[in-house]
C-alpha cells in the first residue's frame, strides 16, 4: 500500500489500484440526526433481541446445550464489534473502554471489545484545512512553512499530519474530525437513555450503577476530545519524566493549538512492537521491556499520572533506545488519599486478612456494602489463600486480573475507571514485554521497584511506609490495652441480661426456599399429569370441546412449571 496523489493507494498484480475507504453516514458533512437515532436503536433492539434469545432452549437448533449457547455469544460478541465500527467514533470509544470491564460484561465480550481499533476513514485535507483556519485566524500557508495534506495517521476522533513551521522545526499537527462534538451530543443523549433503561431493568439493573457508568464515560469522552486538556496532560507527563533521559514526550506548541488543533514536536521513532526493525536498529529488547515496565511503574506509584493507553501505537523507541510516548488523551490520576488506601489494602493482602481486604475494597468505593458480604468476603479469601501461596515472581498481571474480574462479575463490585484503566495498562504492558523479551515478567520487575518506593516513600510522603507501620502497631497496642475492660462489661451486659444474641443463616433461608419451590414443582407436575389424563379421557369419549379447556389448563400448568424449574436453576447458580 502506498500514498499517491494525497490518496491511498493499494498495488495489486495489474497495477496501483486506488484505494477508496467505506464511506460511513455519520462521516458526511450533512448527516440526518434522526436517521442516526434509527441506527442506534436498531442496534440496541437487535442486541436486546438476541439477548432474550440467549436463554431459550427453543431458539437452538437441534436442542440446547452449553457449547452451543457459548458459540452463540462468541457470534453476538463478533456481531457488536462490527457494529460498533459501523456506528463510528462514539460508540468505538465506549467500546474500548468497556473492553477494560470484565466485571460488567461477559468474557466472549469483552475479548472482541478489546479488539476494536481505529478503523475509519481519513477526512478531506480541505475539511482540515477549514478546521485549522477557522481556529486561528489565519491561513495555513501563514502559520507554515509547509503542510502535508496526506495525513501520517487518522483514527476515530481526528488525523495527523506533518508539517514544518517558518523557523524550520518538524511538527505534527493533530486535527479533530469534523462535527466531532455535534456527533457526541447526539450519540451520548441516546446512550443516556439506553443507561436509564439497563439501570430499572430487573435482571441486568441488579447491582450494577449503569448511570455512574455513564457519568464516567462521558466525562472521558469529552476530556479526550479537548486538545487543549490534552496538551496539558502532554506537559505534565514530560516534566515528570524531566529527569530521565531514556523517556521522551512531544513538546507542545501552544501557539498553534486549539481545543481541535494540537500542535506537537515531530519525534519519530520505531514502533515498539517492530521487533525486527528493533534488532535491526541494533537495540537490547530485554532492556525496553524493562524500561516500559519501569516507566509504567513510576507513573502509577511516583507520580499518580498515568497513560491510560499505552498499547503499541502509542509507544515508540528511538535510535538511541529512548522510548517516546504519544497520545495523552486518555489519562489516569490516582490521588494521595487514594494511594493511603491502596497501602491499607496492600497490608490487607499481606496478612491475607479477607475482612480488611472487603473493608479497603468498599473505602475504594470499588465494593458496594449490602446485607450479605458472606459469599464476597469468602470469594476474596479464596483468592489471598490460593494467588498468595504462589512465588511473586510467578505471577502473572493477566491471571490476576482475570482473577478479580471473574469473581466480581455479577457480585457487587464497582471498579471505578481508573483501576480498571490501571489493570488493562499492566496487562498491556505484560504482552508488550512479553512479545520483545519472552522471558520477562511484569511482577518480577515491579517488585524490587515496590520495595525501593516504599523502603524510600518517594510515593506519598517520605516516611509514609513506617509511619503506617508504628500508626497499625499503636492501633494494636491500643486494641490490646483496652480488651480486658471491654470482656469484663461484655461479661456484664450478659449477666444482666442486656445482650440479645440474633442469629441467621443465609444459607439456610436459602436451602428452604429451595424445598419449598421444589414441593411447589412437585404440585404442579402432579396437577398437570392429572389434567392431561383427563383431557386424554374426554378426547376418547367425544368430549372434544370439553377436552380442549381441561387441555388449555393442563398447558398453563405446564407453563408455570417450567418457569419454576428455571427459577431454581437460576438459584442454584447463584448458591
Amino acid at each position: 500500500m502506498r500514498r499517491s496523489g494525497g490518496h491511498l493507494a493499494i498495488r495489486g498484480k495489474g497495477g496501483t489500484v486506488p484505494y477508496r475507504p467505506k464511506a460511513y453516514r455519520w462521516s458526511r458533512p450533512n448527516y440526518s440526526p434522526n436517521r442516526r437515532r434509527i441506527e442506534i436503536w436498531n442496534f440496541v433492539l437487535q442486541f436486546l433481541a438476541s439477548l432474550w434469545s440467549m436463554n431459550k432452549p427453543w431458539t437452538y437448533k437441534g436442542g440446547f446445550t452449553e457449547a452451543k449457547k457459548i458459540a452463540r455469544r462468541r457470534k453476538q460478541a463478533s456481531w457488536i464489534r462490527e457494529t460498533i465500527l459501523e456506528l463510528g467514533p462514539t460508540f468505538i470509544k465506549l467500546g474500548q473502554l468497556f473492553s477494560t470491564r470484565s466485571d460488567l460484561f461477559p468474557s466472549e465480550y469483552v475479548e472482541e471489545l478489546a479488539k476494536l481499533q481505529d478503523r475509519v476513514p481519513a477526512f478531506s485535507y480541505e475539511q482540515a484545512k477549514a478546521i485549522i483556519e477557522e481556529d486561528f485566524g489565519r491561513k495555513v500557508d501563514d502559520l507554515f512553512r509547509s503542510f502535508d495534506p496526506v495525513p501520517i495517521a487518522a483514527a476515530s476522533l481526528g488525523q495527523v499530519h506533518k508539517a514544518q513551521l517558518h523557523s524550520g522545526e518538524e511538527i505534527v499537527v493533530k486535527v479533530q474530525r469534523p462535527g466531532l462534538k455535534r456527533l457526541f451530543g447526539i450519540d451520548l443523549a441516546i446512550a443516556k437513555t439506553i443507561a436509564h433503561y439497563f439501570q430499572n431493568h430487573p435482571r441486568w439493573g441488579r447491582g450494577r450503577d449503569w448511570l455512574g457508568i455513564y457519568d464516567e464515560c462521558y466525562k472521558i469522552l469529552y476530556e479526550e476530545v479537548d486538545y487543549i486538556n490534552e496538551g496539558r496532560n502532554a506537559d505534565t507527563f514530560r516534566r515528570n519524566f524531566r529527569d530521565k533521559e531514556w523517556v521522551r514526550v512531544p513538546r507542545v506548541y501552544w501557539r498553534y493549538s486549539s481545543p481541535r488543533v494540537l500542535t506537537l514536536e515531530y519525534l519519530p521513532g520505531i514502533k515498539i512492537s517492530h521487533y525486527e526493525a528493533l534488532e535491526a536498529a541494533g537495540l537490547d529488547r530485554k532492556i525496553l521491556a524493562k524500561l516500559g515496565a519501569e516507566a509504567y511503574l513510576r507513573q502509577l506509584l511516583n507520580h499518580g499520572f498515568f497513560h491510560a493507553d499505552p498499547h503499541p501505537g502509542n509507544l515508540a523507541v528511538s535510535p538511541d533506545g529512548a522510548l517516546i510516548f504519544y497520545d495523552f488523551g486518555m489519562m489516569g490520576r490516582i490521588r494521595t488519599d487514594v494511594r493511603v488506601k491502596l497501602l491499607d489494602l496492600f497490608f490487607g493482602i499481606a496478612k491475607k486478612n479477607a475482612e480488611d481486604v472487603v473493608e479497603c475494597l468498599i473505602e475504594l468505593e470499588a465494593l458496594a456494602r449490602t446485607d450479605d458480604m458472606g459469599p464476597v468476603r469468602r470469594s476474596i479469601q479464596y483468592i489471598l489463600d490460593n494467588l498468595m501461596d504462589q512465588p511473586f515472581e510467578d505471577q502473572s498481571v493477566a491471571a490476576i486480573s482475570d482473577d478479580l474480574y471473574a469473581i466480581a462479575y455479577d457480585q457487587p463490585f464497582r471498579f471505578p475507571a481508573t483501576f480498571t484503566f490501571v489493570m488493562r495498562a499492566f496487562s498491556t504492558l505484560e504482552g508488550v514485554g512479553k512479545g520483545l523479551d519472552p522471558e520477562f515478567n511484569f511482577m518480577e520487575v515491579a517488585k524490587p521497584f515496590a520495595m525501593q518506593i516504599m523502603t524510600n516513600g518517594n510515593s506519598l510522603d517520605r516516611n509514609t511506609f513506617f509511619n503506617e507501620i508504628g500508626r497499625q502497631a499503636a492501633q494494636v497496642g491500643s486494641t490490646a490495652l483496652g480488651l480486658p475492660g471491654r470482656i469484663e462489661d461484655t461479661i456484664e451486659k450478659l449477666e444482666r441480661g442486656d445482650i440479645r444474641i440474633r442469629v441467621r443463616s443465609i444459607e439456610t433461608d436459602r436451602v428452604l426456599r429451595r424445598i419449598g419451590n421444589v414441593q411447589m414443582g412437585t404440585n404442579l407436575a402432579l396437577l398437570v399429569s392429572a389434567f392431561t389424563l383427563s383431557a386424554t379421557i374426554l378426547l376418547v369419549n367425544g368430549e372434544i370441546w370439553l377436552a380442549l379447556i381441561v387441555g388449555a389448563v393442563a398447558l398453563l400448568l405446564a407453563g408455570s412449571l417450567i418457569r419454576l424449574i428455571m427459577r431454581i436453576e437460576r438459584s442454584d447458580k447463584m448458591m
